[in-house]
């Protein structure tokens, strides 16, 4: 091999690897970064990375929510059809927030069943639901949601 072959060749070898070094760090960033969608049936069996941090959405049962007068804390049980899972939040609520509405929250799990949500969004339309929570919802399904139904007011 000739001396301008072998440094183009050296050259096409350092540029394949800093791309593949490139790439691999673009994933191992976007794999720490992605956010799964789950319900609260979904943690209760168990199916969330350990760690993670997840996006839970439900239903905000009615009589859950308690405000703390020292603090910003709030804690309030989301629903679906069924399983409910306590969350704490610290921080101000949208304005929509309310009782009966859907939420998605973003967050950890942490000790002894509790979502500790970083974020509670609620959307403009009162009849948000997450998608999966509107799947189970709606009419013609398999899935019996009678008990949880009650929750909303319905």
């Amino acid at each position: 091999m000739t001396p301008t072959r072998r440094r183009r060749a050296y050259s096409v070898g350092l540029l394949l690897l800093g791309i593949s070094a490139a790439a691999a760090l673009a994933f191992t960033a976007f794999r720490d970064n992605v956010m799964y969608f789950f319900t609260p049936t979904d943690i209760v069996a168990g199916e969330i990375p350990a760690g993670a941090g997840i996006r839970l959405g439900g239903l905000v049962k009615r009589g859950s929510v308690q405000r703390d007068t020292q603090s910003l804390e709030v804690r309030f049980v989301l629903a679906d059809c069924d399983h409910e899972l306590p969350v704490r939040f610290e921080g101000i609520l949208p304005d929509l927030f309310r009782e009966g509405q859907g939420v998605v929250t973003t967050g950890r799990m942490g000790e002894g069943g509790l979502f500790l949500a970083d974020e509670v969004l609620a959307k403009h339309d009162e009849n948000y639901l997450p998608p999966d929570l509107a799947e189970r919802l709606g009419e013609g399904t398999a899935h019996s949601c009678a008990p949880f139904k009650s929750v909303t007011g319905t």
